[in-house]
């Protein structure tokens, strides 16, 4: 009887009133613990950290994966003398993340303490790029302030590296001053061309750089190709500079007078690009963060972007792709944005670089992503070799205790100076010095006149054949390129005084040359096809006899039934 008091009173009792019970008798402390130990494993997968991987691999590092055409001599000499390349990659281990190096990289980036030497370049447009320049001396006595006298010689024969920055980058970001600091260390001439409208210059032009304008690239290059004709150049690029690096090297193909490159963390597809920055958060935070850089970059040429783009949408863009919607696609002329992408992405001209190219990318890079990577085309190409490491973030590749090195540039350094020894560009630099490359004019963004390439694409040419020239701006005085000036003859001989009198008979020959430029290159092309595609042309024929034959027999047979419509088979056998 006492029992039935007693359930009543637990039956009253609410369970969820006896799980509270329980749980406030546990400590406060250890709720803190259990909430900070989900919130680090949160933190851990957010920010795709590795820790833990590398110390169960005792920090040996990820070996770096090499893809490169095993038929090609040149990549194989080069792969087997660059050590760097066969060995490992640890990331510094208190950045165990590609956003923590991305990070440290943007906003730290511990780079050494280094002085340009600056020479102001005017574009055929009336556009000026700053040519920041840094060599052996430099480094080695300190930092300098500007001198009047130019950064190499005219005969020295000390190779110069030109590079290329990324987006809304210039030569006083961390990764550049590294690259600069140990490629001029090991005694080359680096010069750090700044895109238009960077480096503390302002826009002189109505023209603008985007991820797939190479004509300034080519100019800078054609300028210092003449100015040290001596000197070997090479090339870096880094993140949208490498888009547009090989995208020139695809381009103007054996034109270019680069005798080797390297292209760190490239885009590739900028259109991939675009769907990956916005596919999860973090990425958005990269992309957004994008965005208020080149909206910092607008509002430096205010005067000039308001006039020729959307301002008011400039100001309200979001994302990148909302930015190019409204001033790159308007000064550019693109139909729509992902035709820009489509058009500026270098991805369609790796099978035809022509130089030693040296492609690195991590796969957990942030901002470019490994799926717009061209395995298959960068394994087709002879030139090629592509690097790949797990980890690196973008542009990061911090290795060591204190972060104070940066893996990719020790790459470059070694694979540039392997070139520099190697037999196989040996050949290519004799050929480069006995005439003076011509490149050929190709982007799609310079108009109205015509440009027919080897394969028979036509593309826009500039208006105009301006000379460029370069303003030093310790002097205050400017130096006309003299690129222009002479005639340089295949074969050696020397222009005979009638013609120099004649000027009507030049400008005849002039434009015989030009029409048989522009018909060459398309006969050859059409010559190619009608080798190529003789079982196609008869797969032609036969599709359309089979596609055409009710119609065709139909009136065959009329015609017939008409000829023969009063024969007689009889007939045959009279006499």
């Amino acid at each position: 009887m006492d029992w039935e008091p007693l359930a009543a009173a637990k039956a009253s009792i609410s369970p969820y009133d006896l799980l509270f019970q329980a749980l406030a008798l546990i400590p406060f402390s250890h709720y803190f613990f259990a909430a900070s130990f989900l919130f680090l494993i949160f933190l851990y997968s957010f920010l795709e950290i590795h820790f833990l991987q590398d110390l169960l691999t005792l920090f040996r590092g990820d070996p770096v994966t090499l893809n490169y055409n095993s038929c090609s001599e040149l990549a194989q000499s080069v792969v087997a003398n660059c050590k760097i390349l066969q060995g490992r990659y640890l990331a510094t281990p208190w950045l165990s993340s590609p956003h923590l190096q991305t990070a440290f990289l943007s906003f730290l980036g511990r780079p050494p303490p280094l002085t340009y030497r600056r020479h102001l370049f005017r574009a055929f447009d009336g556009g000026t790029i700053a040519l920041d320049w840094l060599t052996y001396t430099d480094v080695v006595g300190g930092t300098s302030c500007m001198l009047d006298s130019s950064a190499a010689l005219k005969g020295d024969k000390t190779p110069i590296v030109i590079v290329i920055p990324g987006l809304t980058s210039d030569s006083a970001a961390a990764y550049v001053k590294h690259l600069a600091f140990n490629l001029a260390r090991q005694g080359w001439n680096v010069v750090v061309s700044n895109h238009r409208g960077l480096g503390g210059v302002s826009l002189t032009s109505d023209c603008c750089y985007n991820a797939g304008w190479t004509e300034d690239l080519r100019k800078i290059i054609d300028h210092i190709r003449c100015e040290y004709p001596e000197a070997p150049l090479y090339a870096v690029g880094t993140s949208i500079g490498a888009n547009i690096l090989v995208k020139y090297l695809g381009e103007d193909g054996a034109n270019t007078p680069l005798v080797g490159a390297a292209a760190i963390c490239s885009p590739w597809d900028l259109l991939i690009c675009d769907r990956f920055i916005n596919r999860r958060p973090m990425q958005k935070l990269y992309d957004r963060a994008l965005t208020v850089g080149l909206q910092g970059y607008a509002q430096l040429h205010q005067s000039i972007l308001s006039r020729l783009a959307n301002w008011e949408g400039i100001e309200k863009s979001s994302s990148l792709r909302d930015f190019d919607n409204h001033a790159t696609r308007v000064l550019r002329k693109f139909e729509t944005v992902d035709t820009y992408y489509r058009r500026s992405s270098s991805t369609n001209y790796v099978e035809n670089v022509s130089v030693p190219l040296l492609c690195v990318s991590a796969l957990d890079d942030p901002v470019c992503t490994s799926e717009a990577i061209p395995w298959d085309e960068c394994r087709l190409n002879e030139n090629i070799i592509l690097a790949t490491t797990p980890h690196g973030g973008h542009l990061a590749f911090y290795e060591g205790i204190t972060a104070s090195s940066i893996w990719w540039v020790r790459v470059v350094n070694e694979f540039f100076g392997v070139l520099r020894t190697s037999p196989h560009i040996e050949g290519r630099k004799k050929m480069q010095g006995s005439t003076m490359p011509k490149p050929l004019q190709s982007s799609i963004d310079q108009a109205p006149y015509l440009n027919v390439m080897e394969d028979g694409m036509v593309t826009a040419m500039s208006n105009e054949q301006t000379d460029a020239f370069v303003e030093d701006i310790s002097n205050e005085h400017t130096t006309h390129s003299n690129k222009d000036e002479g005639t340089i003859s295949d074969k050696g001989t020397s222009v005979d005084l009638t013609d120099k009198l004649n000027p009507e008979k030049q400008i005849m020959q002039q434009v015989e040359q030009n029409v048989k430029d522009l018909i060459v290159p398309v006969q050859g092309r059409i010559d190619k096809l009608s080798r190529r595609s003789r079982q196609s042309i008869w797969l032609l024929v036969y599709i359309a006899v089979i596609t055409t034959w009710p119609f065709v027999g139909s009136v065959l047979l009329s015609v017939l039934k008409r000829r023969f419509k009063t024969f007689k088979p009889g007939t045959l056998f009279r006499k």
